[in-house]
């Protein structure tokens, strides 16, 4: 579900509306621009592919308005960068797999085999959480380690007693 706060944002058509937005932001401090920043990370989790374009948008909009988002917290730094990162992979996700491909159950797996540490796996996912869990980790890829879109064709599986 996509927050209000992303609609109101997505919304914003003037440059009245959108200062208005920003002193309002800006007046609530860390909540409001939290709220902003929930609405994003949904819409991208949310998005299909014609909802690309509109979310590019909007991070650029929403980099525009508050082009240091430190001021809110300092976890915040980088914080387009990342949601710029994780919306283009999405984007490269949604055009690799045509949608008559993205039927069934995917995994995402990520490993690093040049160190010793467990194999992490997202098992069982439509496609669309797939897609995100992808486009989430895939900028944050450290050297060596690999992150895997799978869609799963056979499964069997069985539970102890």
């Amino acid at each position: 579900m996509i927050t209000n706060a992303y609609t109101e944002f997505s919304m914003l058509q003037s440059t009245e509306a959108e200062v208005a937005y920003q002193q309002e932001v800006c007046a609530e401090g860390y909540a409001g621009f939290r709220r902003l920043l929930d609405g994003l990370t949904e819409a991208i989790k949310a998005a299909a592919d014609a909802d690309i374009p509109g979310l590019e948008l909007a991070l650029a909009k929403a980099g525009r308005l508050f082009p240091e988002p430190v001021q809110f917290s300092p976890s915040w730094e980088r914080i387009w960068a990342e949601l710029e990162a994780t919306l283009a992979a999405k984007k490269h996700v949604l055009t690799a797999i045509s949608p008559s491909e993205r039927t069934g159950e995917w995994q995402v797996i990520m490993d690093n085999p040049q160190v010793v540490q467990e194999v992490v796996c997202y098992p069982g996912l439509d496609f669309h959480d797939a897609a995100y869990l992808y486009a989430y980790f895939r900028p944050q890829l450290e050297k060596s380690e690999y992150i895997r879109l799978q869609k799963i064709q056979t499964v069997i599986q069985e539970l102890g007693h």
